[in-house]
């Protein structure tokens, strides 16, 4: 009997989610504490901006490093690593006496964070066939839940108890709660339903677009970063931001949560959408109303526009990463599917990594986020050229075919 979309693949799902949501902290808790940070430090904003850069790029080389070994030993093992990584990597961070070393246990906490995303992503692929789509959506989500439950947490800890202590406390929430969630994903599956999944899909050739295997790889990671330096304005500088304009720090934890909050109703409803239709247009959709979300921020200003700007915001760009395992899923084989989705997420790993620096940069330089918005402009019309063009190459080729 096969195991692919039986009840324990969706209780598998819920494990998966779960562990998501409490190793996402890895990507938001520097975030809220930024500004704590800059003064304890005495920094620039360019200076602790950079240690989220060190998360992101850690992440991205363990979304691949970690997305092999998903591959080739299972979901637990990579789990156990992940978590020792992360709780040693909020200790250190802890403790840590200069900014550059803060930054370089970023790279911990980074590496320990990226099993949670796009390796349990690949691995709940193998698990669903009818409804991958959807399954893939869910499943990505965990990291915007984490985005949704754990900026008011942090910002709470961080107020009352100071940022080095609630660094402490999440590097224990992270050891109880993720290492027993793991062993609900010691089962693994069979390697004949592995590969009987090829079967379901309709490309599963990256040649069916006319492009070789490494050239798609490399267009789809040019679209992640692309997407990723223009999701990171918002994402890590709406805190900072709202202190800027004089809204205070929890207002801005608090619309990051509502980002967040509204980006997993975007990202569920985006695997709805790609069972349908597929996921270069579910990725050119997201990206077409990112960008208007974007031009948006330019001419809000007040706490009520912000607030709605960033509600759309979540609810328009929550779809465009999940979209890129799912065209790994229909154009490169099944038994790649870690380490293939590990490239392309690590991607916009560097995009979010990136376009983090480059908004603190920016507002070093100006004296305001103006700059950085219309840098993510750009950088958006780079991912939505990619995906459009990708498109029409898979239209022509199949009217071709016909």
């Amino acid at each position: 009997m096969s195991e692919a979309d039986s009840r324990y693949a969706w209780w598998r799902l819920a494990a998966s989610v779960t562990i998501s949501t409490v190793g996402g902290v890895g990507m938001w808790a520097v975030v809220v504490a930024l500004p704590a940070i800059q003064t304890d430090f005495g920094v620039t904003r360019a200076d602790v901006s950079f240690s989220y850069t060190a998360a992101m790029l850690g992440f991205g080389i363990g979304s691949i490093a970690l997305g092999r070994l998903i591959d080739t030993r299972g979901a637990l093992v990579t789990i156990v690593v992940s978590t020792l990584l992360l709780a040693a990597g909020f200790v250190a961070a802890a403790y840590a006496p200069t900014v550059m070393m803060f930054a370089a246990a970023q790279v911990l906490i980074g590496l320990g964070s990226a099993a949670t995303f796009s390796p349990l992503v690949a691995d709940l692929s193998h698990w669903f066939t009818k409804r991958r789509g959807l399954a893939v959506a869910i499943c990505s989500s965990g990291n915007y839940f984490a985005g949704a439950i754990w900026p008011p947490i942090v910002e709470h800890l961080v107020s009352d108890h100071g940022w080095r202590s609630a660094y402490l406390t999440v590097a224990i929430i992270c050891l109880v709660a993720m290492l027993p969630l793991g062993l609900a994903l010691r089962r693994r599956l069979a390697q004949h339903e592995t590969e009987s999944t090829a079967a379901t899909a309709h490309l599963h050739s990256a040649r069916a677009l006319g492009l070789s295997p490494a050239a798609l790889q490399a267009w789809l990671a040019l679209a992640g970063v692309g997407c990723c330096v223009a999701m990171s304005m918002p994402q890590v500088h709406i805190v900072a931001y709202c202190a800027d304009l004089g809204y205070g720090v929890a207002q801005g934890a608090i619309m990051l949560s509502l980002m967040l909050g509204f980006g997993i109703v975007s990202r569920i409803g985006s695997g709805w959408i790609a069972d349908r239709v597929g996921g270069i247009k579910t990725l050119l959709l997201g990206s077409t109303l990112q960008a208007v979300a974007l031009l948006l921020y330019l001419i809000a200003d007040s706490l009520v526009s912000l607030y709605v700007v960033s509600a759309l915001f979540g609810l328009f760009q929550g779809g465009i990463v999940p979209s890129y395992a799912i065209i790994v899923r229909e154009y490169f084989p099944p038994r790649e599917a870690g380490a293939r989705i590990g490239l392309a997420v690590s991607a916009t790993i560097v995009g979010m990594a990136l376009g983090g620096w480059m908004g603190g940069a920016l507002f070093d330089l100006t004296g305001s986020y103006r700059a950085a918005f219309i840098n993510g402009i750009a950088w958006n019309a780079l991912n939505g050229a990619i995906a459009w063009w990708l498109l029409f190459r898979h239209s022509r080729r199949a009217v071709f075919v016909a």
